[in-house]
């Protein structure tokens, strides 16, 4: 609510966010058999129009006193600067620790074993960085948004898995179409197997 406040949200919004927030209760049912009732005290419930609103609201002041760049996508974030020594080092890893300190001051904590750090440039430093007290595995592959992102940013992984993923569709449809014609082989290629091959995601 600090935060819809400092975005001018007030009045009779505010009041009507703030009930919906509040005092909210929920339960599991499972084949006609319900839990008990137990009480919600954060987060927003699934399937709200109105709760990816008030995440991105939540965290839009994430990026606060860092000088690093930052991308935000949802509920990923990915730090980044040019690292050539051992000052451009420790400045991403203040921004890190900034990350760290606002996360504990709005209670929400970062999953910090699915943190990575990815090398790039053959001037790279390979500084060794940490989060919340943890040191950041380095790897080098990352699958960002359906896109796999190599060390030395060649393709060559993104394009074995679109093969991988492609071929076991073909497969899938050898093993499972009992009655093969032209047409039906054409539409399951074009809707099951061709979105593997295409660059996008």
């Amino acid at each position: 609510m600090l935060k819809l406040k400092a975005h001018g949200i007030e009045g009779s919004v505010g009041n009507w966010i703030k009930s919906w927030l509040t005092d909210r209760w929920q339960r599991v049912c499972m084949d006609g058999t319900y839990s008990h009732w137990k009480s919600v005290w954060s987060g927003v419930p699934q399937g709200s129009v109105l709760g990816p609103v008030l995440f991105l609201i939540f965290i839009n002041d994430l990026d606060t006193s860092i000088s690093s760049s930052v991308l935000k996508f949802a509920d990923d974030t990915k730090l980044f600067r040019v690292v050539d020594n051992q000052t451009d080092g420790h400045m991403l890893q203040r921004d890190l620790d900034v990350l760290c300190k606002w996360a504990e001051t709005w209670k929400m904590s970062f999953n910090v074993d699915k943190c990575k750090v990815l090398h790039h440039g053959r001037g790279n430093i390979e500084y060794k960085y940490s989060m919340c007290g943890q040191p950041l595995d380095e790897v080098e592959l990352e699958k960002d948004l359906g896109i796999v992102f190599s060390r030395n940013l060649k393709v060559a992984a993104q394009c074995n898995e679109a093969y991988t993923k492609a071929n076991s569709m073909l497969g899938l449809i050898s093993r499972t179409i009992k009655y093969k014609n032209m047409e039906s082989l054409t539409n399951l290629y074009k809707s099951l197997v061709q979105p593997h091959l295409h660059s996008e995601p």
